[in-house]
């Protein structure tokens, strides 16, 4: 960082300077001047570049908590499935847990998320889970299955949680923001002095478009909080499917937890 910063000042005051020692040169020639519609076009190449740069990194993040939200909950899903090929001493408890941890993510953890960060309430169930499989044992035929389920389910909450942290700093957000002000006021220098009121129409729109894309990107880069958000679908309907199967197979035991997701003192 420091030496692009050095290089780039040093280049700025070594073509000030060296301009104003062949001033006399320049003018013998005719050279042209700088003016104000010079800085425009590489100033919309840059501002387009880091707009379109920025929103595709922000729209890949969001990809990714999508991705990974649908993958846990297609592991949570699996890893009911798989616990029915456990123990009957132990099979109840896995599934109530698995059940419980659905509806943890989906009432607790994911508005959590709207501000950046996970909750506990699922790693309660998680380790109830773990403590069942210990008392399992490591010979029955369900127990590889179920830890390796385990394992995909925590590493697929580990990004959910990742991604739900803004994919843009709050520097860049700013650096794009200040380019995009800086662009606008020199179109709006540069606008003619007749016929002006389409080119300003023109400006108007070009504002305006600049702005709403910024704003998408300020949108997306939050995967679950704003217009544009990952919605609980996925580990909802897996978590109303598992519950169902729970009574359907249990018929009068009840859930270790309420329909939050919180143990319940029953």
């Amino acid at each position: 960082m420091v030496v692009t910063i050095v290089v780039a000042a040093l280049a700025l005051v070594l073509g000030v300077a060296g301009h104003w020692l062949l001033r006399g040169r320049l003018e013998a020639t005719e050279t042209p001047a700088l003016t104000v519609r010079d800085f425009v076009l590489p100033l919309q190449t840059l501002t387009v570049f880091v707009l379109a740069f920025v929103l595709v990194t922000a729209s890949t993040s969001n990809g990714k908590a999508d991705e990974a939200a649908r993958n846990e909950a297609g592991t949570v899903d699996h890893m009911y499935e798989v616990a029915d090929y456990a123990p009957a001493t132990q099979r109840r408890r896995l599934q109530g847990d698995v059940v419980c941890y659905a509806r943890a993510v989906r009432a607790r953890e994911w508005p959590a998320m709207a501000h950046g960060h996970g909750t506990s309430e699922p790693s309660v169930w998680t380790t109830d889970f773990r403590a069942a499989l210990k008392r399992m044992g490591t010979d029955t035929p369900a127990f590889g299955m179920l830890v390796a389920a385990d394992k995909e389910r925590s590493q697929a909450r580990q990004t959910r949680i990742a991604e739900s942290t803004p994919a843009i700093p709050n520097a860049v957000y700013w650096l794009m923001l200040a380019a995009l002000t800086f662009l606008v006021i020199t179109l709006g220098l540069c606008l003619p002095r007749q016929n002006t009121a389409l080119v300003t129409a023109g400006l108007v729109v070009l504002t305006a478009l600049l702005t709403t894309v910024l704003l998408v990107i300020r949108d997306i880069e939050r995967p679950f909080s704003g217009a544009i958000r990952v919605a609980p679908t996925a580990i909802s309907s897996v978590a109303e499917d598992i519950t169902q199967d729970y009574t359907a197979a249990y018929k009068a035991s009840r859930l270790p937890c309420d329909n939050d997701g919180l143990r319940s003192s029953v």
